[in-house]
């Protein structure tokens, strides 16, 4: 390693402690609106099937943020990004605390479209990890700061426990409480030294056009991977409070096998950066795949604790490794001068799948069948499909590779 990549590195570390805090601190915010969100909608929609729309607004909200908000910290910096996504999320969470307080649908959805700019910038966190690190250090650098999540895994719904029925109004509490997240965390992101972007060698090079940037084999197969790993793990998450309470068990219940899942989204990332470092990306892409597979199996075996518990523990193993794989398959896909652009269609891309995925899961598990049970084997089932198309287009990168490496 050279002199100044070792001194990059000193500098990307220091960036990756702060965003780790960041993820750490702020990121508690997501698992706990994750968890009231669909109860909390339950309670004011007029139907049950719209009970899970306030997280699809989330989503959907984080959808249409990211082709904007890519380009604006392109322009602007990544920390005038991260400020605005903090600013939106305590804005969205106050106003849907006046939603609950005042029974009112709308504004609760209203208010989770604005968390959804929370949201968008969080999930910039992982890319702006990158941004001075080496080639060596950028996967170790994403799955630091995914790491972060372990913390809010622990820290999210344990506090939700103390502070959602902390008002007459459930859940009031528990809005109340991002509001503060939001307003105390951005004060990470004075810390972060991340410069904008200037031009490099390979600027120098012909110009791509969208077309064929986004025609790039691993480009594409890193956002279909992406889109499968995170639609798929909120298809299932976002039924499943519903599922474990309308099976009979308690809002702790659903908030301890949602506390367990997140834990397992994040805890293998101290050690996702360095598999794919030893591995290569594609395969561990592939194990995460597998794993997801076997949630669902788990997820279709039965609806005991442990069945819950057994599959949710598998859904975040299997998005850890496919998302921040198929991550650190983008970040070596396109150039530094790209970054706003390509980096914003994937977040547009896989958010808008996540918002439909989202969407049909409170669809399929009180709108199919006769029960709660027969909702959520529907869920389950949903998987299939779309993982077979993730599949597919990992073995057709992984054939155009290897015909590259003959060639040559």
């Amino acid at each position: 390693m050279t002199d100044a990549s070792q001194i990059s590195d000193r500098r990307a570390k220091r960036n990756v402690a702060f965003l780790v805090a960041a993820q750490a601190f702020m990121g508690a915010q997501m698992p706990m609106i994750f968890v009231i969100g669909g109860l909390a909608g339950g309670m004011l929609a007029p139907n049950p099937c719209l009970a899970t729309l306030p997280i699809s607004l989330i989503v959907f909200g984080s959808m249409t943020t990211a082709p904007w908000l890519s380009p604006f910290m392109q322009r602007h910096g990544r920390k005038a990004g991260f400020f605005l996504g903090a600013f939106g999320g305590a804005i969205g969470a106050a106003i849907a605390a006046y939603g609950l307080h005042s029974a009112s649908f709308i504004l609760l959805l209203v208010g989770s479209y604005f968390t959804g700019i929370y949201m968008s910038a969080q999930g910039f966190f992982r890319f702006a990890a990158t941004d001075t690190a080496s080639d060596s250090f950028k996967p170790k650098a994403i799955s630091y700061v995914m790491a972060g999540g372990l913390v809010s895994a622990l820290f999210g719904p344990q506090l939700n426990k103390l502070v959602q029925d902390a008002f007459v109004v459930p859940f009031l509490g528990s809005y109340v409480a991002v509001v503060v997240i939001n307003l105390v965390g951005m004060l990470l992101f004075l810390g972060l030294d991340l410069p904008k972007v200037k031009a490099t060698a390979s600027a120098l090079a012909p110009k791509r056009t969208r077309r064929e940037i986004l025609s790039d084999p691993r480009i594409i197969v890193a956002m279909i991977c992406g889109m499968v790993s995170y639609a798929l793990m909120n298809l299932v998450m976002t039924s499943t409070p519903l599922a474990v309470v309308g099976c009979g068990f308690s809002k702790n219940n659903a908030n301890d096998i949602v506390s367990a899942h997140v834990i397992a989204m994040f805890a293998p990332s101290f050690f996702t950066g360095h598999l794919i470092t030893r591995f290569g990306v594609t395969k561990i892409i592939g194990a995460g795949l597998a794993i997801l597979t076997a949630a669902g199996i788990v997820a279709l075996s039965g609806v005991t604790l442990t069945n819950f518990y057994g599959a949710l523990i598998l859904l975040g193993l299997g998005w850890n490794f496919g998302f921040i794989g198929a991550t650190t398959l983008l970040s070596g896909a396109h150039r530094p001068e790209e970054r706003g652009m390509v980096q914003g269609i994937n977040d547009l891309v896989v958010f808008g799948c996540v918002t439909l995925a989202s969407l049909a899961s409170g669809g399929l598990l009180n709108c199919s069948g006769g029960d709660v049970i027969q909702g959520w084997t529907a869920v389950n089932i949903a998987m299939v499909p779309f993982l077979l198309v993730a599949a597919g287009s990992l073995v057709w990168l992984n054939r155009k590779d290897m015909n590259a490496t003959a060639q040559s």
